[in-house]
């Protein structure tokens, strides 16, 4: 099993994105304070840590399977069957995705699922499944 990875990003609202990440994932929290909390990503550790919103920050987008991925973005690959149980309570909670859930590169080297959103923050989270995992980084 590879070695867990740290990521901290920026939110400006620690209580907003702090309920997002706990309540809406079911990630499990572990140290906090009021500016930072951390969670449990999948086996990862994921700290949102205060930061004031950026009033010049955009939005930018890249072609992808003939969708707009955001970018920067982040997120975990699950396998096939936790992805599909994750995007159906993500649907029972109303999440507004920007990709919907669905198949990309379907027949094609890398086929995936995936699905993209955003926290409320505005950072961009991409989850994604292999049926074959030893496609993961196929050319």
């Amino acid at each position: 099993m590879p070695s867990p990875f740290h990521l901290a990003i920026p939110v400006d609202d620690v209580q907003k994105a702090q309920i997002f990440y706990r309540d809406t994932l079911e990630l499990s929290e572990g140290r906090s304070t009021k500016e930072w909390v951390d969670f449990d990503f999948f086996g990862h550790q994921l700290v949102i840590h205060y930061k004031p919103k950026e009033e010049s920050a955009k939005t930018h987008h890249n072609e992808v399977d003939g969708k707009h991925v955001p970018v920067p973005h982040f997120g975990v690959v699950l396998e096939w069957q936790d992805f599909q149980n994750f995007a159906n309570k993500l649907k029972a909670k109303n999440i507004q995705f920007v990709i919907e859930p669905y198949i990309r590169f379907e027949g094609q080297v890398g086929e995936q699922a995936t699905m993209f959103f955003y926290d409320p923050c505005g950072n961009a989270l991409e989850f994604k499944s292999f049926k074959d995992m030893s496609q993961l980084f196929a050319k």
